[in-house]
């Protein structure tokens, strides 16, 4: 698959976990009065809502010329769940650090 093939792709799942599932997770702490979720919390709870999204991921047909592109919506979820959780995802970080910090 070409690279510019999969770029709409790459750019959503850039944003989905910040722009969904932090700001989802964010506002869920701030009604709930959770001042100072853990991060592992924090994480959790932003993935929890990512994966709300789920659906959209499945969208296309896993037939003829959707098969590649399904294949590598799949591996990208995967590895972007695994991010989150590690920590490794810096947007996600960084949401949370100004959530505890400024609330």
């Amino acid at each position: 698959m070409r690279n510019d093939e999969r770029f709409e792709i790459q750019r959503a799942f850039d944003l989905l976990p910040h722009v969904v599932g932090a700001s989802w997770a964010t506002v869920w702490f701030r009604m709930t009065g959770a001042k100072s979720p853990s991060r592992e919390e924090y994480r959790k709870k932003t993935l929890e809502f990512l994966k709300m999204v789920e659906p959209v991921f499945d969208s296309y047909p896993d037939t003829g010329e959707f098969v590649e592109i399904c294949k590598y919506v799949e591996s990208r979820r995967d590895a972007e769940y695994e991010r989150i959780i590690t920590g490794d995802n810096k947007e996600i970080e960084k949401r949370y650090d100004r959530y505890v910090d400024y609330g």
